[in-house]
């Protein structure tokens, strides 16, 4: 029986070129103008903090981050509707912002849709406060759509 409940419980791991059709999926059926297979290639290539959620060895969800200059950059983090609002995305963010941590980033950005009320919920409840506004950083269906940026100090102590 405990093989069958570790099975149901999602996993984090880093992602592989293999993950990419399943991830590809996930995010056209999230965003209205997802990224391409080549983007989560070239960020595999990139050497990107690349992460996947998986449960019964399909990927649920995943994250991207970059990470230079003592600075982290949380580029994407997404996951199946079935699975949203049980704790798995405030998971992976989590497993993303101590990577951050221990790989010497003072901070982390985001950008997030201001229409993305749930994301943005998540991200102010994990600490993130907000910095300021990209004006029409994303596409939208009528125009552009202003982006929301966000920034958590990893090391309370160091300078802005």
């Amino acid at each position: 029986m405990s093989a069958a409940v570790e099975n149901m419980t999602p996993r984090i791991r880093p992602m592989r070129q293999t993950d990419i059709p399943a991830i590809s999926g996930i995010e056209r059926a999230t965003y209205d103008f997802p990224w391409t297979e080549t983007i989560f290639r070239d960020c595999l290539l990139a050497g990107y903090t690349n992460i996947v959620l998986e449960q019964n060895g399909v990927p649920v969800g995943y994250g991207v981050m970059s990470m230079a200059a003592g600075e982290a950059h949380l580029l994407n983090l997404c996951l199946v509707q079935a699975l949203r609002g049980g704790g798995h995305g405030r998971n992976m963010l989590v497993h993303l912002v101590e990577g951050a941590r221990q790989g010497g980033a003072e901070r982390i950005y985001l950008e997030v849709r201001p229409s993305n009320k749930s994301a943005l919920s998540l991200y102010r409840k994990m600490g993130f406060h907000v910095i300021g506004r990209r004006k029409d950083y994303y596409r939208a269906h009528i125009g552009r759509e202003d982006a929301i940026v966000l920034v958590q100090q990893l090391f309370p102590d160091s300078e802005s």
